[in-house]
């Protein structure tokens, strides 16, 4: 499955305002909840800070794909969020992260879940993909650039 499948543009953030990890996910967390309402914001937030304790999901290079397992979710659920400023989110370069993909997946799913990372982490690996996402001028433009990539694959 592509990741412009799983993605609503309507859960596209093109400027965060967090400022840190907590606000980023929390940012991320309600274009979640825009899209599917049924989710409880506290108990996404917290899935995805206990997973940041067993260490950043700051990959390196400017981004971060924080995630977790949720109970009661009939699918894997995504959001993507662009900070121009940055946020310190731990990453193993130590360099600030200016592009983000949020995962929550069904806890039973492991397949789709670690397939869906691996195919956003080679998105993301290409500096081209990385720099005409932090050049796009908004919501719709970040997932028409998400959508070309794709289909050039």
């Amino acid at each position: 499955m592509k990741i412009s499948e799983l993605l609503n543009p309507q859960a596209i953030v093109a400027d965060l305002q967090g400022r840190d990890k907590n606000q980023v996910l929390a940012e991320l967390t309600d274009a979640l909840i825009a899209c599917e309402p049924s989710l409880d914001r506290d108990e996404v937030i917290a899935v995805l800070r206990e997973r940041e304790k067993l260490g950043s999901t700051g990959i390196g290079d400017g981004v971060a794909i924080p995630h977790g397992k949720l109970a009661g979710i009939p699918e894997l659920m995504l959001a993507f969020g662009r900070s121009r400023a940055g946020v310190d989110f731990e990453s193993m370069d130590g360099q600030a992260a200016h592009l983000f993909f949020l995962l929550i997946a069904p806890e039973e799913s492991v397949g789709v879940h670690l397939k869906t990372l691996a195919r956003i982490s080679k998105l993301l690996k290409d500096a081209t993909v990385r720099r005409k996402l932090l050049d796009a001028a908004d919501r719709d433009t970040i997932f028409q650039v998400i959508l070309d990539e794709e289909d050039s694959t």
